[in-house]
């Protein structure tokens, strides 16, 4: 008897495994029917949703590479020989205004197209001051960003300054530039005074960098 129970067992083990396998086949075979008959039914649709996703992204790049052609060639912006000669070249999209009425040697705004309302709260493309304040009292008005990490401050002079007589390093700084404008600021000593440039809004940075690689002043 112990054999035949036995024989028993095994059988009845395999037949479960082969009813477990062929059920797991079946399920399987109507998953991916299933999926082939979506697949099948709605082609048409996702082929048409795949196309306009492709447009819609090859529009975005095309209007990128419009925007950048558009900039050139750049203009200049020459400061008074009095106030250190400085000079640098902005996006030829952008307009300016300089306020003469500033007690600043030099307070300008740069936007693109129209320069909006000073009063606004827009962040400004490009900001450039020439300030009577001394280096070292400006850079103090940015102690508590630099310390509590939302500005990273890194010695910095201008790629065509490298070399010049006279020209002493400044600052570079990334992050919060103030209380609700995240952008990046260059912080230089020109003679007696002290010229701050920055850009308001992250999304400027790039041209902001642009604008670095031809700054240039009399130190």
């Amino acid at each position: 008897m112990e054999p035949s129970n036995k024989s028993s067992t095994i059988s009845l083990v395999v037949i479960i495994i082969l009813a477990i396998a062929l059920v797991s086949a079946l399920a399987f075979g109507f998953w991916a029917f299933t999926g082939r008959q979506d697949y099948k039914n709605n082609f048409d649709k996702k082929a048409s949703a795949a196309v306009e996703q492709a447009k819609a992204t090859q529009k975005i790049e095309l209007q990128k590479q419009f925007d950048e052609a558009s900039k050139l060639p750049y203009k200049t912006y020459s400061g008074s020989a009095t106030y250190g000669s400085i000079t640098f070249n902005y996006p030829k999209t952008w307009s300016v205004y300089v306020d003469e009425n500033s007690s600043q040697p030099l307070n300008a705004y740069f936007y693109p197209d129209v320069v909006p309302g000073l009063q606004t709260k827009i962040a400004f493309a490009l900001r450039v001051e020439l300030v009577n304040s001394d280096y070292a009292s400006v850079l103090t008005l940015h102690d508590a960003q630099i310390t509590d990490g939302t500005l990273k401050a890194r010695a910095y002079v201008p790629p065509k300054m490298q070399g010049v007589a006279n020209i002493q390093p400044g600052v570079r700084l990334d992050g919060t530039i103030s209380q609700d404008k995240q952008g990046a600021m260059v912080v230089m000593k020109v003679r007696d005074k002290t010229l701050t440039i920055y850009a308001e809004s992250k999304d400027f940075v790039s041209d902001f960098n642009t604008v670095l690689e031809s700054l240039t002043f009399a130190p």
